[in-house]
């Protein structure tokens, strides 16, 4: 009987024992699970989230997590079976549609992304959170129907709604769309009674096919040196990818203060975290040649873009010069309205009308402001002042004023 007795009292001991390992906080464990898994070490932030599965089978939260940590392995598969759970588990929380519809455009299942997106709509009564209209868009986008992926992030961009890099994919999808336009611009240059001012006026018409994406024609005329000159150019912007493109320029002209012929091409990257980058390479054929070499390193932060540009210009006889850009743009109501300042010194490569041999250095400051007043109608303004260095003890003082509007159709 004491033995008997004494049985029970170990089975009920190991069984009370059992209980108590079994007691955990799940928040904790979560918590916990969550720390390991954004350090990058999945398998053992998952057994932890395992664990707290093994009771708490519908914790959405923990569903979430474990399906984002096999989608950030590239497992799609197991992580559309984790945030399927989630979603029946709690079918109004947005934050597992987000999650899905992420692995299903990472994994190019965009039908069954679609599918869930109707879910979602069916489940929130058509009106949907606004990440889950941003993931709408991005379907959108991937797809290919960029008019309906710019309409509803323009829309965001409207409401405030805060998503890191969305105004970087607005400006790319705005590249993408197929709109047709034309525009002119005047630029009024003075001197300060050094020359006479400079009267410049041009007229480009844009357009998109697949080959070249956007394709600009330019027509720019000046008069200046009491002479008279005329400059055509044509730029393209093909799509390399999803998340880079090229561009390309060539243009020609008989005046003596514009380049017989120049040439341009750069690519540009969209990077992870909002940035960019670009590298190219600048041909301008004026009295001497000039080869420059080309590049930038932009980001979005917010409503604003800043961008650093350095030229480089090699040369046999005067040694390597080099020049610097930069150029930040508040966006404001839409993100093709901003306000935008640059500083520079030496000269861009891709101001065609200043000859880079008789220039030794230039500083220049400017502001600029654009705005669509319409969804056809564009106007655009800037201004700005130039000390142009033209020999050692010599400098040219410059003030700019450029207007110019473009009608879309």
């Amino acid at each position: 009987m004491k033995n008997l007795t004494l049985i029970a009292l170990v089975l009920i001991g190991s069984f009370g024992f059992s209980l108590a390992q079994d007691n955990f906080d799940p928040d904790q464990l979560f918590y916990e699970a969550r720390t390991l898994i954004l350090d990058g070490k999945y398998q053992e932030g998952r057994s932890i989230a395992f664990r707290a599965l093994s009771k708490y089978p519908e914790y959405a939260d923990i569903l979430i997590l474990v399906g984002r940590s096999y989608a950030w392995e590239g497992k799609n598969d197991s992580a559309s079976i984790y945030l399927e759970r989630a979603i029946v588990a709690s079918p109004t929380y947005a934050d597992a549609y987000v999650a899905y519809l992420d692995n299903l455009s990472w994994g190019e299942q965009y039908q069954k992304a679609d599918e869930i997106l109707q879910r979602a709509r069916q489940n929130f009564e058509g009106q949907l959170p606004n990440p889950i209209r941003y993931r709408e868009s991005r379907l959108l986008y991937y797809q290919e129907n960029y008019d309906e992926a710019y309409t509803i992030a323009q829309n965001l961009f409207d409401q405030g709604f805060k998503q890191e890099g969305l105004l970087g994919y607005i400006q790319n999808l705005q590249r993408l769309r197929r709109n047709s336009a034309l525009g002119v611009t005047y630029d009024y240059d003075t001197f300060q009674g050094e020359i006479s001012p400079w009267h410049t006026w041009s007229v480009y018409g844009r357009t998109r096919t697949n080959l070249t994406g956007s394709l600009i024609a330019r027509v720019t005329q000046s008069s200046r040196f009491d002479g008279f000159g005329t400059l055509y150019e044509l730029d393209a912007y093909p799509s390399l990818g999803k998340s880079s493109y090229a561009y390309l320029n060539i243009g020609g002209s008989s005046a003596s203060f514009f380049p017989k012929l120049r040439m341009g091409a750069s690519i540009y990257f969209n990077l992870p975290k909002a940035w960019e980058i670009d590298g190219g390479y600048r041909y301008l054929g004026f009295s001497e040649v000039t080869h420059i070499l080309t590049g930038s390193l932009g980001k979005y932060v917010g409503s604003w873009w800043l961008n650093f540009r350095v030229n480089v210009v090699p040369s046999a006889n005067n040694g390597t010069s080099t020049s610097g850009n930069f150029q930040a743009r508040y966006y404001f109501k839409t993100a093709e309205d901003f306000f935008s300042l640059q500083l520079s010194t030496g000269v861009s490569p891709d101001e065609e009308s200043r000859d880079q041999s008789q220039l030794l250095n230039s500083y220049r400051a400017r502001l600029g402001y654009q705005q669509l007043i319409s969804p056809r109608l564009m106007i655009f303004g800037f201004t700005g002042y130039s000390r142009d260095e033209l020999a050692a003890d010599r400098f040219r003082n410059n003030i700019n004023i450029s207007v110019g509007t473009e009608y879309r159709f």
